[in-house]
């Protein structure tokens, strides 16, 4: 490895066990390379910048903030509501509860940890009461949680189509079959574990309970389908559907629930504002670390040494993986993106891998680094929630981990699982 790759990931490595936040540890990391091997640091503002001033990227505070909206607004009771008549009354249904509102808050906030934060101070002590362990409970909520970067609108897939140039219309549609596959393999793990607890059963829900719960969620349940339909219908791009998406929000939470109330909106901004700093300020770093990683030629070296061990297509995806779920264990998704692409690009164009399919098997694994210690942040949200140790949901998480891998090595593995709905919607 060369003296710049040695300094630039070296100093990472440090700043990141010294528990330095990831954007500082990106920006010094950087600046400290730039400084010691007399790269201009005229450099560094000027690619923080460039990066950040994207009209594409406009749609990640957007999103966010309608994420925030959507939680204060009354949507994430009613859509929890809905399912639990649903499916509440069978064995285990709590559980299923807890994974499909999730798919559906998913469509709606586009991030885990808002996924998480939103549903658990409902469903964690529901599920308790029902008599499911606390630990299982929040770890079960966390890998439900992480759906939320995979089924679209997500915030990670907007920052990969920037970063790869990739269509983030397309991305948002080869999501859907893999969410929908991360949120089975999630059911089927909470089934078998469930089968340990003394599981209290609610009773049929009827007819017209159903209707009544259904008509309540129905402003919830749209969210996704304006959003989506509105960029598949040619109305607005990704980003104008993200600033549509706050003013429905808005509209619902003000107007329709009026659980929302005026006088909250100010500091309803100010957190959104906030989440969007510090994901801007990632995505400026980041920028600037992997500008280094391709100008000095670390991205083309790493890539000479993947290429070296094996040019199969399969055994590349194997290796890639590995290399991604160990970095979903210390950095985040944006930043994962802007430092790895560079090196995997040239690797996926030789060997003929479809960037839209590996967006979507990238992005999984991000997924599944949110609910891996020691950073994974869904877990810290959950254990927040539930009041309990890192340790415990750490040790409940393995079940729901394992599951996640299942569906990992599918999405990898069956490109059509991908790549299949935006074909046949003639993209």
């Amino acid at each position: 490895m060369s003296p710049v790759a040695l300094t630039l990931f070296g100093s990472l490595f440090i700043l990141l066990i010294l528990n330095v936040p990831i954007a500082v540890s990106l920006a010094l990391s950087s600046v400290v390379t730039l400084f010691i091997f007399d790269i201009p640091l005229s450099i560094f503002p000027f690619t923080m910048y460039t990066a950040t001033a994207k009209f594409t990227l406009l749609a990640i505070p957007f999103f966010i903030l309608a994420g925030t909206i959507m939680e204060k607004s009354g949507i994430s009771k009613r859509l929890i509501n809905f399912a639990n008549l649903v499916v509440g009354h069978l064995k285990g249904g709590l559980a299923i509860v807890t994974v499909l509102t999730s798919c559906f808050f998913a469509a709606i906030s586009g991030s885990g940890p808002a996924t998480v934060a939103a549903l658990g101070n409902m469903l964690v002590p529901a599920m308790e009461e029902s008599g499911y362990d606390k630990g299982m409970s929040a770890a079960l909520l966390s890998a439900s949680g992480a759906i939320g970067i995979i089924i679209p609108p997500s915030i990670a897939f907007v920052v990969y189509g920037v970063v790869a140039q990739v269509s983030i219309g397309k991305l948002f549609i080869a999501g859907i079959i893999p969410g929908l596959l991360f949120g089975l393999t999630l059911i089927v793990a909470s089934l078998i574990v469930s089968r340990k607890y003394n599981i209290k059963q609610t009773g049929a829900a009827t007819g017209k309970q159903l209707r009544k719960a259904f008509v309540e969620a129905i402003w919830g349940i749209m969210t996704p389908v304006i959003i989506l339909g509105g960029i598949y219908g040619g109305i607005f791009t990704p980003t104008e559907a993200a600033g549509v998406a706050v003013f429905y929000g808005l509209i619902v939470g003000l107007f329709i629930y009026r659980d929302l109330k005026p006088k909250a909106v100010p500091s309803l901004l100010v957190e959104s504002s906030v989440s969007s700093a510090v994901v801007m300020l990632i995505v400026a770093a980041a920028s600037l670390f992997a500008w280094i990683i391709t100008t000095q030629g670390i991205a083309r070296d790493l890539a000479d040494v993947l290429l070296s061990i094996t040019s199969n297509k399969y055994g590349i995806l194997m290796i890639i993986n590995i290399i991604l779920l160990i970095a979903g264990c210390f950095i985040d998704a944006v930043s994962a993106y802007y430092i790895l692409m560079p090196i995997f690009l040239p690797i996926l164009n030789i060997v003929g891998i479809d960037l839209l399919h590996f967006g979507v098997v990238m992005t999984v694994n991000l997924a599944i680094g949110q609910i891996t210690p020691p950073v994974g942040v869904n877990l810290y949200v959950a254990c927040g929630i539930a009041d309990i140790g890192i340790n415990r949901i750490s040790k409940s998480i393995v079940p729901f981990l394992v599951a996640s891998l299942v569906a990992l090595l599918l999405v990898t593995y069956l490109p059509i699982l991908s790549l299949g709905l935006p074909a046949l919607m003639g993209m």
